[in-house]
């Protein structure tokens, strides 16, 4: 019996490719499986930021051309992927969520985009985002905000800010999408719609022709519906490039070997009980039971003994940030009269207020408080937190000045870790709960390894969300 075009859009990358390379399934009909997709639900969520329909039908005609003349080139031979709006394609905007920039085409063509090309990818479209990545909420008060797709009646915040990007994948629009994160900005989406967000050891994946927000704690991972799905994209993605210098001294991103291994006789560490003080009670619990579960699978576990709590982790990470955030678009947040998110335009200026002095003792501290955070997790194999200590809000609840949603997130990017965010439970609201599985610096192949674990153990990554209604539009790119 053939799949219906429904079903094709919520498949797996792994479990689709092999069934392309076997003809079962051709890359016409997925990428129109998506664009139907697309058609239907984005006016009421509201994801993306452009599609390029025309352009995927194209490509989803030369893959299968190639695929049917014996050409397979692996595992991401015609499948869809959406990018976030900050990731450069040549003659493509790239606005960066900003009005400002609703009319930049770009003049290169970015690094992963090449070489996702390059495996057989096919580039969907651009994905909405927080205004130039700069914040936690996934709010966007210049282009609109991607709804959650957990709750199809009230307006609640999908995270950012690879906001549009989560709300993709978790709405099955697209297979898998590309985001960023300087400070949670792929893991939180990840946690409040419910999906995998993996974020690299900066230097894993090239930042060349991605806009900048931090050069220091910027990095580019995938958002995906499964570990494995992850794991796939990372291998394609990853690998030193010329105009990247800081991927020259990235080792291999050979996943594969260890990712079915399993956790048994790994030594996991856990959030020190101090730290889980103002997590929401349901997250607690979501977490103490994926903690459990992975100790029936074999692992062990204990808290990590940290000198301070991972929130102080968090601010420093501000003052590292916000200069560099300031150096990249300073240009355009002082221009005067323009029109910019005012609370995106306050972070800004916040970097202007950072003198130099403060900005160097931030990346001396920065590299201390590495050497203490990897010495602590010696003996250990990774680290357990909640991604997020609460679940999505209400858009109208949200307070601008706050930053709840980065409290475990943004330790990570500062100390030069890697991390995983997956499914591991929901509120009894229904809404997803995320466990970070955070790693050493280019050891992406044990959390995913950890992640695999967890997601065969149990099906949180199996649940969809529910029917969106079709009268509530927000402005999306339907047909």
């Amino acid at each position: 019996m053939a799949d219906r075009p429904d079903d094709l859009a919520w498949l797996p990358i792994h479990r689709l490719a092999p069934r392309i390379a076997a003809r079962e399934i051709r890359p016409p009909e997925l990428v129109e499986a998506c664009l139907a997709r697309i058609a239907a639900l984005d006016p009421h969520l509201g994801a993306f930021a452009e599609v390029y329909r025309d352009e995927a039908r194209l490509a989803a005609d030369e893959a299968d051309r190639l695929i049917r003349a014996g050409r397979y080139l692996g595992s991401l031979h015609g499948i869809p992927v959406a990018l976030k709006d900050l990731i450069e394609i040549e003659g493509r905007r790239t606005t960066c969520g900003s009005l400002l920039l609703q009319d930049r085409r770009s003049s290169i063509t970015a690094t992963v985009v090449t070489r996702l090309r390059a495996a057989g990818a096919i580039v969907l479209g651009k994905t909405g985002m927080v205004e130039f990545a700069y914040g936690g909420w996934g709010t966007n008060a210049s282009l609109g905000t991607p709804r959650n797709p957990w709750d199809p009646s009230i307006h609640r915040v999908p995270g950012g800010s690879s906001s549009g990007s989560g709300v993709a994948v978790a709405a099955g629009m697209v297979t898998a999408a590309i985001g960023s994160d300087t400070g949670g900005s792929i893991r939180i989406p990840a946690s409040l719609c419910g999906i995998v967000g993996l974020k690299p050891t900066a230097g894993r994946v090239s930042l060349y022709g991605v806009v900048p927000l931090s050069r220091t704690l910027d990095s580019i991972g995938p958002m995906t519906r499964s570990v494995e799905d992850a794991a796939l994209l990372l291998e394609v993605m990853a690998g030193p490039d010329a105009e990247d210098p800081l991927t020259a001294a990235a080792p291999a991103a050979d996943v594969s070997p260890v990712l079915g291994a399993g956790v048994r006789g790994m030594r996991l560490a856990l959030l020190p009980p101090r730290d889980r003080d103002g997590v929401d009670p349901d997250v607690l619990l979501a977490f103490d039971e994926a903690v459990a579960e992975l100790v029936r699978a074999g692992a062990q576990v204990e808290p990590l003994a940290l000198t301070e709590p991972l929130g102080d982790y968090a601010a420093r990470a501000g003052i590292v940030m916000a200069p560099e955030a300031y150096a990249a678009h300073r240009d355009l947040v002082e221009r005067e009269g323009a029109r910019m998110d005012p609370h995106v335009r306050a972070r800004f200026l916040a970097g202007a207020r950072v003198g130099a002095a403060d900005y160097l003792d931030a990346l001396d501290h920065r590299r201390g408080s590495a050497r203490a955070f990897i010495g602590a997790l010696a003996g250990f194999d990774a680290f357990l937190t909640p991604t997020t200590p609460i679940v999505a809000i209400p858009v109208t609840e949200v307070d601008e000045g706050a930053l709840p949603l980065s409290r475990f997130t943004r330790a990570v990017n500062y100390l030069g870790l890697c991390a995983l965010a997956l499914p591991c439970g929901f509120d009894r609201q229904g809404l997803p709960v995320s466990l970070q599985i955070v790693g050493r610096p280019f050891d992406e192949a044990t959390v995913l390894r950890v992640g695999l674990a967890f997601e065969r153990a149990t099906r949180w990554h199996e649940r969809r969300p529910p029917p969106a209604p079709i009268d509530q539009p927000v402005g999306g790119v339907g047909e």
